[in-house]
């Protein structure tokens, strides 16, 4: 994993917090752009979209910025063509499993980080009441998407 990948990402949340956001009354100012958590997705949810060519090595984590919290699917390397690297079109939308727990995601693209998915969890960020508590919060739900399926279920 690129520690370089997920500095571009923050920089870019950090720079669009400060000109496309800037204003606009859904931003708590109490919180910050910040990478949570981000690993190698492993294949079988990378598998599990509809998508046809062979899956891209994703990375998957929590992004929190001021005005909302996802999970993000960012490739480790950027991709121009988010098609050709098995990623949903711009504004396309399809449920990811990861283990008990299936996610809507939405197909995105920004300039300086290329294409990934995004599964929004909260928006507006009002009900945290400092950065520690949306990364607490992060670091639960990817605690939660990353527990395999429980034997019981899957003897069932």
């Amino acid at each position: 994993m690129s520690a370089e990948r997920l500095d571009t990402l923050e920089a870019t949340f950090r720079r669009i917090a400060t000109t496309r956001m800037r204003g606009v009354p859904v931003l708590h100012a109490a919180l910050s752009v910040q990478a949570v958590g981000f690993v190698r997705e492993p294949a079988a949810a990378a598998a599990s979209a509809s998508a046809k060519p062979a899956p891209t090595p994703m990375l998957m984590g929590v992004l929190v910025t001021p005005w909302f919290m996802n999970v993000l699917r960012l490739p480790i390397s950027a991709v121009a063509d988010g098609a050709a690297a098995g990623l949903l079109p711009v504004g396309a939308t399809a449920a990811r499993g990861y283990g008990e727990h299936r996610l809507d995601f939405v197909g995105a693209h920004e300039p300086t980080i290329g294409a990934f998915e995004q599964a929004s969890l909260f928006s507006p960020m009002f009900s945290f009441a400092d950065q520690p508590a949306a990364v607490a919060t992060a670091r639960e739900v990817l605690r939660l998407l990353r527990q395999p399926v429980a034997a019981s279920r899957v003897a069932a």
